[in-house]
């Protein structure tokens, strides 16, 4: 699959959505089968829909990595090179790891 750049976020910044609000507090490198897997890790509340309140911890997956943090964004914030991770097996089991260890209720991958 071909490599991607990935534009690391600022980490702690509140972001204001439709419905409420999302913040990442983690960027973890994960090791897996030799290689290491680029996760984020954020919280989410929901407070300002129409159908009710509520929250939850996510997890972000852009893929294995490949070159950590080689460029900048034109705003200047660093940039990695990343492959998605394709393989439906390996997914589930990324998830299941990030989610006995973050707690994390969805892992969604690029």
């Amino acid at each position: 699959m071909p490599r991607k750049e990935y534009i690391h976020q600022p980490l702690g910044q509140e972001v204001e959505a439709l419905a409420g609000r999302y913040v990442l507090v983690k960027e973890l490198r994960l090791p897996f089968s030799g290689r290491e897997v680029l996760c984020l890790i954020g919280h989410a509340a929901f407070d300002t829909a129409c159908c009710g309140a509520g929250g939850c911890g996510y997890a972000v997956v852009p893929g294995f990595l490949g070159k950590w943090m080689s460029g900048k964004a034109p705003a200047g914030e660093p940039i990695s090179e990343v492959e998605p991770v394709a393989d439906e097996t390996v997914r589930r089991e990324i998830e299941a790891i990030l989610k006995k260890l973050e707690s994390v209720h969805q892992v969604n991958f690029w």
